[in-house]
């Protein structure tokens, strides 16, 4: 299929989706580019130096390719507002358009060389994840190990990116892809108790998938089995539960792509139905102060995520951590909002320490619901039930998630999105340029893109210093 793509290109829906993905992507890096975590990376990476080849975001010298796309992944992954493939649960542009952004820019490929082959390499994180994925458990294998199946998948679907990118043989490809899968990690006991390296796992993802094709150029060859054979990568990681036919069925002919899920809200995709069914009930006019308490039924693999230990979930440490908790995010529907519902400023640590929404929090009770359970994963549903004080019981229930194909943002959401990410960080004007090229990349240069992305920042950089 890579090859095909490669020589005739993907058909011009799927383009223009991997345009929005694109947008979408770059309006979060940007936004994550004054992070902590963003600037601890960037400080690495910077040390390192190198042959200039690709943008880096939030730094004013490129850097090699594979540099860049660890520092792109990591602002990608790093607010938890990165696009979701279900049932897979994992987060496939993050890790494969910063490395085959990075990579296209290194060769001055055009926009379209660059759409063809993240749209591949996202379709591989996919399937990857979907033969990791246990109809009869109704969950992901990987998930239920702890581990991150988004970066140990996405560095597979990096390298096949890249290795398209760099025009390598069939031969080449195969070997891209069995030095990759020696190259996957991530755990996610982050999520559960905190700690910034789950921000670093895309940036790893990209960085290793980058650094396995560009090893295959130099003459490192893979194990032509490394996917399915005793010691490869699917035994090694999830054992024998395993489903090779989701890797090939109907492979060229049937794209994931369009059924994976945009992010409305800067928050774990768990928490999202919560959100949704919490500004239901406020938009019909409830208020805070009327709720004496408020359950939250989600599905049951859902729990350990956004409700445990409970302690952390109702006093979350940060306003990172703050964005895995259900009680936090259903309160902070209640009192918070901006952008399409919730916005980054409902997740400062100022925001996440507010002892209004701290106080709604402990009213939120999450349970396991046998209803979600049937829904989950292809959906991430919630039935949020309000207990009022004047006695009475409202209830919201939220099974299709927004962002979604049975629930989908448009267009002009995604950019509303984006500049609510970009402009307060390069300007309206600034950001509007960066969208346009973002969403028309299919007659465009990659060069354009990075001229435009490091101007935008450069020029913030400046008024920052001036302003110092």
């Amino acid at each position: 299929m890579a090859h095909e793509v490669a020589e005739h290109g993907v058909h011009a829906e799927l383009r223009a989706d991997v345009s929005r993905r694109l947008l979408d992507l770059l309006g979060i890096c940007i936004r994550a580019s004054t992070e902590a975590p963003a600037r601890a990376v960037g400080t690495l990476v910077a040390r390192w130096g190198g042959t200039p080849e690709a943008t880096a975001i939030g730094l004013p010298d490129r850097l090699p390719a594979a540099t860049a796309a660890l520092l792109n992944g990591t602002l990608a992954h790093s607010l938890d507002f990165d696009d979701t493939h279900l049932p897979s649960v994992l987060h496939p542009s993050a890790s494969v358009i910063p490395a085959a952004l990075a990579t296209a820019e290194r060769h001055n490929l055009d926009g379209s060389a660059l759409l063809d082959a993240a749209a591949v390499g996202i379709e591989v994180v996919c399937r990857l994840g979907m033969a990791g994925y246990d109809k009869k458990l109704g969950n992901s294998v990987f998930f239920e190990r702890g581990q991150h199946a988004t970066a140990i998948c996405g560095a597979i679907g990096a390298a096949v990116a890249v290795g398209m990118l760099m025009r390598q043989t069939t031969e080449e490809l195969v070997s891209s892809i069995g030095v990759a899968c020696s190259m996957g990690a991530g755990i996610l006991e982050a999520n559960r108790t905190g700690g910034t390296v789950k921000r670093v796992h895309c940036g790893w993802a990209a960085h290793a998938g980058t650094v396995a094709a560009e090893m295959v150029n130099a003459g490192i060859t893979g194990p032509p089995t490394a996917l399915e054979g005793r010691f490869g990568f699917f035994h090694a990681f999830i054992g024998n539960h395993f489903d090779l036919n989701e890797l090939t069925q109907d492979l060229g002919e049937k794209w994931t792509l369009p059924d994976i899920f945009f992010k409305p809200y800067p928050c774990n995709h768990f928490t999202h139905a919560g959100v949704d069914a919490a500004l239901r009930l406020r938009a019909s006019g409830l208020r805070a102060s009327e709720v004496e308490a408020l359950t939250l039924a989600v599905p049951t693999p859902v729990l350990r995520t956004i409700a445990e230990p409970r302690q952390d979930k109702i006093r979350p440490q940060s306003g990172y951590h703050a964005a895995f908790s259900g009680p936090y995010t259903v309160a902070s529907a209640f009192l918070g909002g901006g952008g399409l519902g919730l916005a980054h400023e409902d997740f400062t640590n100022a925001a996440a320490a507010d002892p209004e929404r701290l106080a709604l929090a402990e009213k939120v009770e999450c349970v396991a619901s046998e209803k979600c359970d049937d829904i989950f994963p292809h959906q991430f549903p919630a039935v949020l039930t309000a207990r009022l004080r004047d006695g009475t019981t409202r209830v919201e229930e939220v099974l299709v998630n927004r962002g979604g194909p049975a629930n989908p943002l448009s267009t002009e959401e995604l950019r509303t999105k984006f500049s609510d990410n970009a402009e307060p960080i390069v300007g309206a004007l600034a950001a509007n340029n960066i969208a346009h090229i973002a969403l028309t990349m299919a007659d465009r240069s990659t060069a354009e893109l990075g001229t435009a992305l490091q101007a935008a920042l450069r020029t913030e950089q400046d008024a920052g210093e001036r302003r110092a």
